[in-house]
């Protein structure tokens, strides 16, 4: 096999590089100034900068090396000094490296401490310690001026890059004077002690290979450390796994050969889960059950997700835990499940994240400074706790999901409860150290299946004398066989318990999206138009998706859709139409027809019951036999061409490889046949993954359409990346931005056709909520980024409280709205504002009584800012402050770029064209103060003085009570509980003199926080001898768009003549039934029609989705309405009544007909049939009639109707 070959494979290897890091000799210590530690430790005690000594091959074609990012995640702390006084166990973690493609590689690191021999890290070390000590003693003695001025001169200031070549003598010797005083803790005194440094060793493969990695690198250390030479030069072992072990098949298992010992790695097959290594049993035991599916919860919604952990291999196997339970689903945003202190300032990126922090020696969660905390989710790995946002909805069917998840865990002996302590990491704990040649290939044929009966004999007499010849010390490292079979045992248990824990969550998934394909929408022609279209199409039909989904699971599904990873699932299935599945949803939706020929489908989406998984014991099996039993054998690790003395062992030091027989692959051997033969699948998986070439280049062309986030550049830690990676979040914020507003205006103007009834209500307005909900984190992130002073958990209101303090300083504290002074106001004062100030709006959220918190505060602000259609106006008033946006953000902030600002604004006074009631229907009981202005005809306005009107406010929460008006006033002002969207308003009067009499024009009444006005057309009379006598009417009440025309006006007794009463253009003409009957009779029928249909849709209905049936009834266009047309439509003659005409003498001339003729006992001359519709009318009109309420003749047929509908 020649070098091109070998190269071009290099995607089927088991690993793609081998990377050794830690102190360079040659470049001396360099202080890590990122890894945030102050002088004030002992050098010992503090970090320096490591470096890449050695890697290999020097890079592969599909996996570019990256340095900087290895060494800075093989080390994330820097290069560790020891004393022989220290542990210096080794330790062993893993991370993980993502790619703008979406790929993953797996670094996995062996970390160990090595004696320092270099003489000049030596002398630095004793310079360093012995300058430490007289800084330390001087400071102690010194007053704190001169402690200041000493540690101005400390080596913080000078570069350490040649202080180990650079060092004179007669520096050291000055120096040496103290020295007799270093005893103390984190000294060093190279007479008396021997230095260690930290040396680590790596593995990069491109499958999370965890247990394998592991192995071979801990056979490697021991081979190091022990005091016999393995039996090849290591580059033997490392040019093998590089060059010579091939990836597993899939649904294959496979055996290599470390240094000591044969290592077993094996991959699910086509129709299995994906490869997940990293042990769920663990992070279950170490967060318990609850916190667990909380924790998913959180990833689902695409929270920001910060893991917090002294142990970063913790860090890694919560993380990769997560990531592998959202099968099939992939999280699309930041994934960093280790990051080091350079890398701080990504807890700034205002999108959701996925990281991990290391906890430092007793640091608390409090000595965080975390930028936005809103939609965090805060993971104290340590402590056993998951902190989640507010608002979390729960996972569908949590409590039988614990429970089934707790079920699985007992079976393996695990409590589901969680705080265990999961084994320490340190990597002795990992891998068969076999005590000869002959029991290795007896333990390889045991794990084979390969031993007969005597075999099996010879094999255990063997252990038993190993055992009674001290096997059991386990000196020199190594292990027993009784150990070996003993962590054989607890491999294949976790590898068991991962694989039934994820088939529990894979289950769940498909259970709630069995049939999500039905609801996928296919509308463009190709793929080229599709990406063109992206933005404005809807690949996915949420709100009938939703309709057919349980109650209980909508509060959380109706969020997930809207969350990133869902719309990339759907995306992936549209895209399937022109290229290849992605192998994750080709596996999903197999598994889905599986389930579909099993299932019946009788059972209907919304009332199925929970059901465990049946497939628990087959999954088991399967991982079973193949960790028992190997499928293929790699070439056994074999002699290079190396120089002669190449390769000498040292005992306890890791040599310096070779590097040109690891560089390439060796072809030049009888190995080169046997490693072509093993590689015989090769060239079918790759026409596997390249026959349809034009469909990858095209998933690949949408892959990068849908990335904007260069995750590969992350790790980049020049300025000039941090630079762009932060201009790339201001974009990022400002794209969201106007799709989110783009999204509210189309689902909220989509809301006309589902009050027409083409949709349903409830799952509108429940979409409706998630997306305001969005764009209140959405606002958290924004005003999260870059901000270095903070209070509170909220980033917003923290700046709202910051901006409140300052104009308390600038001006005298206006007066609340709901002082109780304003019952004083009358209506000609025309002094309050409609909107109100963002200060004002702002007294108002602190004065609520609903105990919120920072967050809450926030979040109801922008609601109430959304309803008065003044949000961006707020934020523009806000950002004005130039000098305080300077001192509370970073220079990079999104908040300090001008132009991005500006457009995000506009973006958000789009959603001034739309009507919200977010605050109204969100925040129910809040006490609201409402004001209630009567407004007669002009001319008549005189007559109020006579009259002692009451007035009682209906809305959809509840009504207001009667409220009695001032005498000689037009206006009552008063608080209670919010009444929701105002709906009818009873209007009457005490008096019921002839003089007390009103034509009334309409009543407004106004919501003094949301800025609502709700008019109530009336036009007609109040009191007794005028019109039909009527002392008290219901009105209906109609939503005035703030801003409009009537504001001018509202105060001036004049309504504007397009909001004219539906009554009144009724009253106008019903004095003159010559008008009356030339309305055309098609026009009567066809609104008698429209009503009945309103009012038998109604019913249809659930009754949670209904609207108000008194609006159908009463209201324009209302069943009453539409009667009293009917009735009144072609009346020969008015002198049949008096001056006016009304329906209900219609009503009651036919009774009293009724009677009479019952009386005389013929009914011979009419149409009725005497019977029980006869008694019952004349029933229902004499009780009408008997009622002591004066509501007028009108009053009375609208309580007919009603009575006669119900």
């Amino acid at each position: 096999m020649n070098t091109a070959a070998a190269t071009g494979s290099a995607s089927c290897r088991f690993a793609h590089y081998f990377v050794v890091c830690g102190v360079d000799t040659e470049t001396g210590l360099e202080p890590d100034d990122g890894a945030g530690e102050g002088f004030e430790h002992s050098p010992v005690r503090r970090s320096f900068k490591s470096k890449v000594l050695a890697h290999y091959p020097e890079n592969t074609d599909r996996n570019p090396f990256n340095k900087d990012a290895v060494n800075m995640l093989c080390m994330p702390r820097g290069l560790s000094f020891r004393t022989q006084a220290d542990r210096l166990d080794p330790q062993f973690h893993s991370f993980t490296i993502s790619f703008d493609d979406g790929t993953r590689s797996y670094g996995f690191v062996h970390t160990f401490y090595e004696e320092v021999t270099s003489p000049q890290i030596i002398t630095a070390m004793q310079t360093l310690c012995q300058m430490h000590h007289v800084e330390h003693h001087s400071s102690s003695l010194a007053s704190s001026p001169s402690s200041s001025s000493s540690s101005a001169s400390s080596p913080s200031t000078s570069s350490m890059d040649s202080l180990a070549s650079s060092l004179d003598e007669s520096d050291a010797e000055s120096l040496a004077g103290v020295s007799g005083c270093l005893g103390c803790v984190g000294s060093f005194d190279p007479t008396r002690d021997t230095l260690y440094v930290s040396k680590a060793l790596c593995l990069v493969t491109p499958l999370p290979f965890l247990q394998a990695s592991r192995q071979f690198l801990v056979q490697l250390h021991q081979a190091v450390t022990s005091q016999t030479a393995p039996p090849l030069p290591l580059e033997s072992y490392i040019h093998n796994i590089l060059y010579e072990v091939p990836l597993p098949p899939p649904g294959r298992s496979l055996r290599f050969h470390g240094v000591q010992g044969p290592i077993l790695c094996q991959r699910p097959g086509p129709g299995e889960l994906p490869l997940g290594e990293y042990p769920l049993g663990d992070a279950f035991s170490l967060l318990g059950v609850d916190s667990m599916v909380k924790l998913l919860t959180c990833a689902l919604l695409e929270t920001q997700v910060l893991l917090y952990s002294s142990d970063y291999q913790r860090l890694m196997t919560v993380a990769e835990g997560i990531n592998t339970l959202l099968f099939p689903f992939q999280w699309q945003h930041i994934y960093l499940p280790i990051i080091s202190a350079p890398l701080h300032h990504l807890l700034d990126a205002p999108v959701p994240f996925l990281m991990g922090i290391q906890r430092r020696d007793g640091a608390q969660r409090s000595s965080l400074n975390l930028p936005h905390e809103a939609n965090l989710c805060f993971v104290d790995i340590d402590n056993h706790c998951v902190e989640a946002p507010e608002d979390l909805p729960q996972f569908p069917d949590q409590t039988e999901l614990i429970q089934e998840l707790s079920e699985v865990l007992l079976q393996f002996g695990l409590p589901p409860q969680g705080g265990v302590i999961a084994k320490p990491t340190t990597a002795s704990s990992s891998s068969p150290r076999l005590s000869s040649l002959v029991l290795e290939d007896l333990m390889e044929d045991r794990r084979n299946g390969n031993l007969g009966g005597e075999e099996l004999a010879v094999l255990e007499r063997l252990q038993a004398l190993a055992r009674r010849c001290g096997g059991g010390k386990m000196s020199d490292g190594g292990k027993t066989l009784g150990h070996v079979f003993e962590e054989e045992e607890e491999e294949l248990k976790a590898a068991k318990l991962n694989i039934q824990l994820r088939e529990v969550f894979a289950g769940r998934f498909a259970a709630m999206f069995g049939r999500y394909d039905d609801f996928v929408i296919h509308s463009a022609l190709d793929l080229d138009s599709w990406l063109t279209n992206r933005e404005g199409m809807f690949n996915f039909d949420k709100g009938s998706f939703l309709s057919v989904q349980p109650a209980s699971h909508l509060h959380f599904l109706s969020r997930f859709l809207e969350t990133s990873m869902f719309s990339s699932f759907v995306d992936g299935k549209v895209i399937s139409r022109w290229a290849d599945r992605e192998p994750l949803q080709q596996l999903f939706d197999s598994r889905l027809e599986r389930e579909r020929l099993y299932d019946t489908g009788s059972e209907d989406s919304c009332s199925c019951l929970y059901r465990k998984c049946t497939t628990l014991f087959e999954s088991g099996q399967t991982i079973e036999r193949r960790l028992l039993k190997a499928d293929h054998t790699a070439i056994h690790p074999h002699l290079l061409d190396m120089r002669i003395g190449q390769g000498r062992h040292h005992p306890g030091y890791f040599p310096k490889l070779q590097a040109d027989v690891l560089a390439q692959a060796q072809n030049t051997n009888k190995w080169s046949s046997r490693v072509t033969a093993s590689r015989r699948s090769e060239p079918k998986r790759s026409t596997v993954s390249d026959q349809s070439g034009v469909d990858n280049e095209q998933r690949q062309k949408y892959t990068f359409a849908r990335k904007n986030l260069r995750q590969s550049k992350l790790l980049d830690l020049t300025p000039q990346a941090i630079t762009q990676t932060h201009r790339e979040f201001v974009d990022g914020l400002l794209s969201e931005c106007r799709l989110k507003t783009k999204r509210m205006l189309k689902e909220r103007m989509g809301k006309e056709s589902v009050e027409l009834g083409q949709g349903e209500a409830s799952i509108t307005g429940l979409q409706e909520n998630t997306l305001i909900h969005g764009l209140c984190d959405l606002l958290e992130r924004t005003w999260g980024h870059g901000l270095q002073v903070k209070q509170g958990k909220s980033a917003l209101w923290s700046h709202l409280l910051h901006y409140q303090a300052a104009q308390g300083k600038t001006e005298a504290p206006a007066e609340s709205p709901g002082s109780n002074c304003s019952d004083q106001r009358t209506v000609d004062d025309g002094a309050l504002p409609l909107r109100g100030s963002l200060i004002q709006d702002m007294r108002f959220i602190q004065t609520m009584s609903e105990g919120l918190s920072d967050v809450g505060q926030a979040r109801a602000w922008i609601h109430l800012a959304l309803e008065k259609k003044i949000l961006s106006q707020h934020l523009k008033e806000l950002l004005t402050n130039q000098e305080l946006l300077r001192q509370l953000y970073k220079p990079h902030a999104f908040l300090l770029c001008e132009e991005e600002r500006e457009q995000f604004l506009f973006h958000l006074l789009s959603l001034n064209t739309v009507d919200y009631l977010c605050f109204t229907r969100v925040f129910t009981s809040v006490c609201i103060p409402y004001r209630v202005v009567i407004i007669p005809m002009k001319k008549l306005s005189i007559a109020m003085a006579t009259v002692d009107p009451w007035v009682c406010v209906s809305g959809e929460l509840g009504d207001s009570g009667v409220r009695q008006i001032p005498k000689n006033t037009q206006e009552i002002f008063f608080q209670c509980k919010n009444l929701g969207r105002l709906s009818t308003l009873q209007l009457g009067q005490e008096n019921s003199g002839l003089l007390a009499k009103c034509l009334i024009d309409c009543v407004m009444v106004y919501n003094e926080i949301t800025g609502h006005t709700y008019k109530f057309p009336c036009g007609r009379w109040l009191g007794k001898g005028v019109g039909d006598g009527s002392l008290e009417r219901v009105l209906i009440g109609q939503l005035v768009s703030p801003g409009a025309e009537e504001d001018a006006g509202r105060l001036t007794g004049t309504p504007p003549p397009e909001l004219a009463s539906p009554s009144q253009s009724v009253r106008t003409v019903l004095g003159s039934l010559g008008s009356r009957s030339r309305m055309p009779f098609v026009e009567v029928q066809e609104d008698m029609r429209e009503a009945v249909n309103n009012l038998v849709k109604h019913f249809h209905k659930p009754e949670q989705e209904r609207g108000n049936l008194t609006v159908l009834l009463c209201g324009e266009g209302g069943l009453v309405l539409c009667l009293e047309k009917f009735l009144l439509h072609g009346l020969k003659s008015n002198r049949l009544f008096q001056r006016n005409v009304f329906v209900w003498d219609f009503v009651e001339k036919a009774v009293a007909s009724m009677e009479t003729a019952d009386q005389m006992g013929d009914l011979h001359g009419s149409t009725l049939t005497k019977g029980p519709p006869c008694d019952l009318l004349c029933h229902y009109v004499s009780t009408i009639n008997a009622s002591p309420r004066n509501i007028g003749k009108e009053g009375k047929f609208q309580l007919f109707v009603c009575l006669g509908i119900r």
